[in-house]
C-alpha cells in the first residue's frame, strides 16, 4: 500500500510539472507568438508587442541586459528607436513573466 502511494504522489508531481511547462506561453526556441525574444527593445506605455512582468521566480525567460549584441535568446538591449519589438512592463494580465539575470539568460 505504502509503495502505491509513493508511485501516485510520483506520478501526480511529475504530472503537475509537465502541466506547467507545457503552460509557458514561451516556446523552448525562446519565440512568443513569432517574436523571437532577443534584440533590441523599445519599452512603451500602450500597444506594446508583448505585456511583461518582472518577477524573482518562475520566468518564463531569464534576460540579460547588455549594451550591444543582443543575439541570443533571452539578451536585451534597450534603445528608443531602431527596436526589434516593444514591451509595457504591467503588474497585472502580462503576456510573459521574465526575470532579470547576469548570466545564463534564456527560456527556464
Amino acid at each position: 500500500m505504502r509503495r502505491a502511494t509513493s508511485l501516485l504522489c510520483f506520478l501526480i508531481v511529475m504530472l503537475c510539472g509537465t502541466v506547467a511547462m507545457a503552460a509557458s506561453p514561451v516556446n523552448a526556441d525562446g519565440y512568443y507568438k513569432g517574436i523571437k525574444l532577443c534584440g533590441r527593445v523599445k519599452v512603451v506605455e500602450h500597444f506594446a508587442d508583448i505585456k511583461v512582468k518582472v518577477v524573482d521566480s518562475f520566468p518564463d525567460l531569464r534576460v540579460k541586459v547588455v549594451s550591444s549584441f543582443p543575439d541570443d535568446v533571452g539578451e536585451w538591449q534597450f534603445v528608443e528607436y531602431g527596436e526589434d519589438f516593444t514591451v509595457q512592463f504591467v503588474e497585472s494580465f502580462p503576456d510573459i513573466k521574465i526575470k532579470y539575470v547576469n548570466s545564463f539568460p534564456g527560456v527556464e
